[in-house]
């Protein structure tokens, strides 16, 4: 079984076509166990019942944010160690660097095409076939 079989993916995004079009992307990676969010605080209930192996959000979100997010998931030993990428837009320097310093594992920024998203993943977790 490769590990794209075992990934359990979380997508965390407020607007539901950036959901969809993220999830399309991992199916055609072959990746099909996809949970998902709205907001930051549902993802949080999410891990906490139902652990995921790879974290994808969204930074604007209501409740809390893609930064609140990963602060939560890293101050919870349950999770602390579950990689998180956080999508960004090309201008959002302070972003990334706030980001970096609170231990993201990589960044994917928008528009996701499946080749870059396949190459961000592979760079958090290993090779996916």
């Amino acid at each position: 079984m490769s590990i794209k079989d075992q990934l359990k993916v979380l997508i965390v995004d407020d607007h539901r076509t950036s959901r969809m079009l993220i999830r399309d992307a991992l199916e055609q990676l072959g990746i099909k166990q996809i949970v998902f969010a709205c907001d930051g605080e549902e993802a949080l209930k999410a891990m906490m019942t139902t652990p995921c192996h790879i974290i994808i959000s969204d930074f604007n979100m209501p409740k809390l944010d893609g930064i609140q997010l990963l602060q939560a998931i890293r101050s919870y030993k349950k999770t602390q160690k579950t990689p998180f990428i956080i999508l960004t837009s090309k201008g959002d320097r302070d972003l990334v660097m706030r980001a970096a310093q609170l231990g993201v594992n990589n960044f994917l920024a928008k528009p996701i095409t499946v080749p870059v998203l396949k190459k961000t993943i592979e760079a958090v977790v290993g090779r996916l076939q």
